[in-house]
Protein backbone atom coordinates (compact mmCIF):
# COMPACT_ATOMS: atom_id res chain seq x y z
CA UNK A 1 0.00 0.00 0.00
CA UNK A 2 2.68 2.24 1.26
CA UNK A 3 4.42 1.53 -2.49
CA UNK A 4 1.31 2.33 -4.06
CA UNK A 5 1.01 5.94 -2.60
CA UNK A 6 4.49 6.71 -3.02
CA UNK A 7 4.06 5.75 -7.02
CA UNK A 8 0.54 8.20 -7.07
CA UNK A 9 2.70 11.26 -5.82
CA UNK A 10 5.67 10.21 -7.84
CA UNK A 11 3.29 10.58 -10.80
CA UNK A 12 1.72 13.65 -9.43
CA UNK A 13 5.16 15.16 -9.00
CA UNK A 14 5.66 14.14 -12.43
CA UNK A 15 2.77 15.30 -14.57
CA UNK A 16 1.69 18.45 -11.89
CA UNK A 17 0.69 20.23 -15.10
CA UNK A 18 -2.13 17.91 -16.08
CA UNK A 19 -4.33 19.82 -12.68
CA UNK A 20 -5.09 22.80 -14.86
CA UNK A 21 -7.14 21.11 -17.66
CA UNK A 22 -8.25 18.33 -15.72
CA UNK A 23 -9.37 21.40 -13.59
CA UNK A 24 -10.50 23.06 -16.73
CA UNK A 25 -12.76 19.81 -17.72
CA UNK A 26 -14.01 19.88 -14.67
CA UNK A 27 -15.21 22.79 -14.58
CA UNK A 28 -17.01 22.76 -18.12
CA UNK A 29 -18.63 19.54 -17.03
CA UNK A 30 -19.98 21.99 -13.88
CA UNK A 31 -21.07 24.13 -15.89
CA UNK A 32 -23.08 21.87 -18.24
CA UNK A 33 -24.38 20.34 -15.61
CA UNK A 34 -25.67 23.55 -13.76
CA UNK A 35 -27.20 24.86 -17.28
CA UNK A 36 -28.82 21.12 -17.71
CA UNK A 37 -30.23 21.60 -14.12
CA UNK A 38 -31.53 25.35 -14.75
CA UNK A 39 -33.33 24.22 -17.77
CA UNK A 40 -35.00 21.07 -16.29
CA UNK A 41 -36.38 23.81 -13.08
CA UNK A 42 -37.41 26.10 -15.75
CA UNK A 43 -39.21 23.11 -17.54
CA UNK A 44 -40.86 22.23 -14.47
CA UNK A 45 -41.96 25.55 -13.84
CA UNK A 46 -43.22 26.07 -17.00
CA UNK A 47 -45.06 22.94 -16.44
CA UNK A 48 -46.60 24.35 -13.39
CA UNK A 49 -47.85 28.01 -14.43
CA UNK A 50 -49.35 25.64 -17.81
CA UNK A 51 -51.41 23.34 -15.32
CA UNK A 52 -52.43 26.74 -13.26
CA UNK A 53 -53.42 28.10 -16.60
CA UNK A 54 -55.58 25.07 -17.30
CA UNK A 55 -56.94 24.87 -14.14
CA UNK A 56 -57.29 28.90 -14.14
CA UNK A 57 -59.61 28.35 -17.25
CA UNK A 58 -61.71 25.50 -15.89
CA UNK A 59 -62.62 27.93 -12.81
CA UNK A 60 -63.37 30.97 -15.66
CA UNK A 61 -65.50 28.17 -17.45
CA UNK A 62 -67.19 27.28 -14.72
CA UNK A 63 -68.19 30.88 -13.47
CA UNK A 64 -69.27 31.56 -16.73
CA UNK A 65 -71.41 29.14 -17.21
CA UNK A 66 -73.58 30.35 -14.17
CA UNK A 67 -75.41 27.10 -13.23
CA UNK A 68 -78.66 27.24 -11.39
CA UNK A 69 -78.55 24.28 -8.12
CA UNK A 70 -81.92 23.55 -8.71
CA UNK A 71 -82.15 23.14 -12.44
CA UNK A 72 -83.86 20.46 -13.64
CA UNK A 73 -82.10 16.97 -14.89
CA UNK A 74 -83.09 17.19 -18.18
CA UNK A 75 -82.52 20.89 -20.11
CA UNK A 76 -84.58 21.59 -23.11
CA UNK A 77 -82.82 24.76 -25.31
CA UNK A 78 -86.26 25.74 -26.32
CA UNK A 79 -87.33 26.50 -22.91
CA UNK A 80 -84.36 27.73 -21.27
CA UNK A 81 -82.57 30.24 -23.65
CA UNK A 82 -79.42 31.02 -21.92
CA UNK A 83 -78.83 27.42 -21.88
CA UNK A 84 -79.03 27.32 -26.26
CA UNK A 85 -76.82 30.42 -25.98
CA UNK A 86 -73.88 29.25 -23.86
CA UNK A 87 -73.86 26.09 -26.41
CA UNK A 88 -73.75 28.51 -29.54
CA UNK A 89 -71.29 30.14 -27.69
CA UNK A 90 -69.18 26.65 -26.94
CA UNK A 91 -69.85 25.63 -30.59
CA UNK A 92 -68.01 28.94 -31.90
CA UNK A 93 -64.94 28.72 -29.45
CA UNK A 94 -64.96 24.49 -30.23
CA UNK A 95 -64.55 25.58 -33.95
CA UNK A 96 -62.49 28.38 -33.98
CA UNK A 97 -59.63 26.08 -31.71
CA UNK A 98 -60.09 23.46 -34.11
CA UNK A 99 -60.38 25.96 -37.13
CA UNK A 100 -56.53 27.23 -35.92
CA UNK A 101 -54.76 23.80 -35.36
CA UNK A 102 -56.11 23.14 -39.12
CA UNK A 103 -54.54 26.09 -40.34
CA UNK A 104 -51.18 23.72 -39.02
CA UNK A 105 -52.65 20.51 -40.27
CA UNK A 106 -53.02 21.45 -43.74
CA UNK A 107 -50.87 23.70 -44.38
CA UNK A 108 -47.39 21.91 -45.56
CA UNK A 109 -45.34 24.92 -44.72
CA UNK A 110 -46.86 25.96 -41.60
CA UNK A 111 -45.48 21.87 -40.96
CA UNK A 112 -42.29 21.85 -41.81
CA UNK A 113 -41.86 25.50 -39.62
CA UNK A 114 -43.28 24.47 -36.37
CA UNK A 115 -43.81 20.15 -37.01
CA UNK A 116 -43.95 19.70 -33.08
CA UNK A 117 -48.03 20.73 -33.99
CA UNK A 118 -48.35 17.68 -36.30
CA UNK A 119 -45.88 15.73 -34.02
CA UNK A 120 -48.14 13.38 -31.51
CA UNK A 121 -45.00 12.07 -29.49
CA UNK A 122 -44.23 15.75 -27.94
CA UNK A 123 -46.43 15.50 -24.68
CA UNK A 124 -47.99 18.71 -25.05
CA UNK A 125 -49.36 18.21 -28.56
CA UNK A 126 -50.26 14.39 -27.24
CA UNK A 127 -52.22 16.13 -24.68
CA UNK A 128 -54.10 18.62 -27.23
CA UNK A 129 -54.98 15.90 -29.26
CA UNK A 130 -56.23 14.17 -26.30
CA UNK A 131 -58.69 17.28 -25.18
CA UNK A 132 -59.32 17.87 -28.87
CA UNK A 133 -60.56 14.30 -28.95
CA UNK A 134 -62.70 14.46 -25.51
CA UNK A 135 -64.14 17.87 -26.57
CA UNK A 136 -65.42 16.33 -29.70
CA UNK A 137 -67.10 13.15 -27.94
CA UNK A 138 -68.23 15.39 -25.52
CA UNK A 139 -70.06 17.51 -28.57
CA UNK A 140 -73.82 18.22 -28.24
CA UNK A 141 -75.15 17.27 -32.10
CA UNK A 142 -76.60 21.33 -31.83
CA UNK A 143 -77.62 24.13 -29.45
CA UNK A 144 -80.93 22.91 -29.83
CA UNK A 145 -80.64 19.64 -28.38
CA UNK A 146 -82.27 17.89 -25.25
CA UNK A 147 -78.79 17.97 -23.02
CA UNK A 148 -78.54 17.56 -19.34
CA UNK A 149 -76.70 20.58 -17.21
CA UNK A 150 -74.48 17.48 -16.59
CA UNK A 151 -73.93 17.35 -19.92
CA UNK A 152 -73.49 21.23 -20.74
CA UNK A 153 -71.21 21.48 -17.42
CA UNK A 154 -68.76 18.76 -18.98
CA UNK A 155 -68.57 20.24 -22.23
CA UNK A 156 -68.06 23.34 -21.40
CA UNK A 157 -64.86 21.71 -19.49
CA UNK A 158 -63.76 19.97 -22.62
CA UNK A 159 -64.30 23.37 -24.51
CA UNK A 160 -62.11 24.96 -22.15
CA UNK A 161 -59.37 22.33 -21.60
CA UNK A 162 -58.82 22.15 -25.35
CA UNK A 163 -58.54 26.00 -25.81
CA UNK A 164 -55.50 26.04 -22.97
CA UNK A 165 -54.23 22.78 -23.82
CA UNK A 166 -54.02 24.20 -28.06
CA UNK A 167 -52.27 27.39 -26.57
CA UNK A 168 -49.94 25.51 -24.63
CA UNK A 169 -49.18 23.18 -27.56
CA UNK A 170 -48.86 25.86 -29.79
CA UNK A 171 -46.51 27.98 -27.33
CA UNK A 172 -44.13 25.15 -27.52
CA UNK A 173 -43.94 24.04 -31.12
CA UNK A 174 -43.25 27.72 -32.05
CA UNK A 175 -40.18 27.24 -28.92
CA UNK A 176 -38.88 23.80 -30.12
CA UNK A 177 -39.63 24.68 -34.10
CA UNK A 178 -37.31 22.27 -35.79
CA UNK A 179 -34.66 21.63 -32.65
CA UNK A 180 -35.61 18.63 -31.82
CA UNK A 181 -34.37 17.19 -35.69
CA UNK A 182 -30.65 16.65 -35.95
CA UNK A 183 -28.60 19.35 -38.66
CA UNK A 184 -28.89 17.24 -41.59
CA UNK A 185 -32.33 16.40 -40.96
CA UNK A 186 -32.61 20.16 -40.77
CA UNK A 187 -31.30 20.58 -43.40
CA UNK A 188 -33.79 18.43 -45.08
CA UNK A 189 -36.85 20.85 -43.98
CA UNK A 190 -35.14 23.53 -45.35
CA UNK A 191 -34.36 22.58 -48.31
CA UNK A 192 -38.06 21.22 -48.08
CA UNK A 193 -39.32 24.41 -47.38
CA UNK A 194 -37.52 26.18 -50.58
CA UNK A 195 -38.30 23.65 -52.14
CA UNK A 196 -42.21 24.57 -51.69
CA UNK A 197 -42.33 27.57 -52.27
CA UNK A 198 -41.40 26.63 -56.09
CA UNK A 199 -44.44 24.13 -55.83
CA UNK A 200 -46.62 26.79 -55.29
CA UNK A 201 -45.12 29.31 -57.41
CA UNK A 202 -47.45 30.57 -59.98
CA UNK A 203 -45.21 31.94 -62.14
CA UNK A 204 -43.37 28.74 -62.36
CA UNK A 205 -44.02 26.17 -65.04
CA UNK A 206 -46.13 22.78 -64.40
CA UNK A 207 -43.44 21.06 -65.11
CA UNK A 208 -41.42 23.06 -62.37
CA UNK A 209 -44.18 23.00 -59.89
CA UNK A 210 -44.37 19.12 -60.38
CA UNK A 211 -40.98 18.60 -59.68
CA UNK A 212 -40.80 20.41 -56.67
CA UNK A 213 -43.31 18.97 -55.28
CA UNK A 214 -41.99 15.31 -55.77
CA UNK A 215 -38.58 16.56 -53.98
CA UNK A 216 -40.81 18.10 -50.96
CA UNK A 217 -42.10 14.91 -50.57
CA UNK A 218 -38.61 13.36 -51.03
CA UNK A 219 -37.26 15.66 -48.33
CA UNK A 220 -40.08 15.31 -45.82
CA UNK A 221 -40.13 11.31 -45.59
CA UNK A 222 -39.17 10.02 -42.31
CA UNK A 223 -39.40 13.33 -40.56
CA UNK A 224 -42.76 14.50 -40.97
CA UNK A 225 -46.09 13.20 -41.35
CA UNK A 226 -48.20 14.77 -44.03
CA UNK A 227 -51.78 13.54 -43.60
CA UNK A 228 -54.25 12.71 -46.42
CA UNK A 229 -56.16 15.99 -46.09
CA UNK A 230 -52.78 18.32 -46.51
CA UNK A 231 -51.67 16.46 -49.17
CA UNK A 232 -54.82 17.16 -51.20
CA UNK A 233 -54.51 20.89 -50.25
CA UNK A 234 -50.82 20.99 -51.69
CA UNK A 235 -51.49 18.89 -54.75
CA UNK A 236 -54.50 21.51 -55.68
CA UNK A 237 -52.09 24.39 -55.13
CA UNK A 238 -49.63 22.57 -57.13
CA UNK A 239 -51.97 21.86 -60.33
CA UNK A 240 -53.56 24.88 -60.26
CA UNK A 241 -53.62 26.17 -63.37
CA UNK A 242 -50.87 29.06 -64.76
CA UNK A 243 -53.27 32.11 -65.39
CA UNK A 244 -53.29 33.24 -69.21
CA UNK A 245 -52.09 36.77 -69.75
CA UNK A 246 -54.74 38.95 -70.91
CA UNK A 247 -55.51 40.56 -74.22
CA UNK A 248 -54.89 44.18 -74.73
CA UNK A 249 -57.73 45.94 -73.66
CA UNK A 250 -58.57 47.81 -76.71
CA UNK A 251 -58.35 51.63 -76.02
Amino acid sequence: MDEFFRGLWDFAGSYWWLIFPIMAMGGGAAKAWEQSAKRRHQRRMETLRMKGELKAAQIAARGSSGPVRNAPKEIDSDARLPSNQLLERLFAEHDEITARWLDYELDVAKLIAFPAMSDGRQPLTAAFLRAKKTADALRPASADAKVSEQQITEYLDAVGNYAVAFEIAEKDARRLRDSTFTEPERKKLDRAQKLLKVAVDESATQAERNLAYKRVRDELEGLIVLSDEAVQVLEKQVAREIAAPRPPTEG
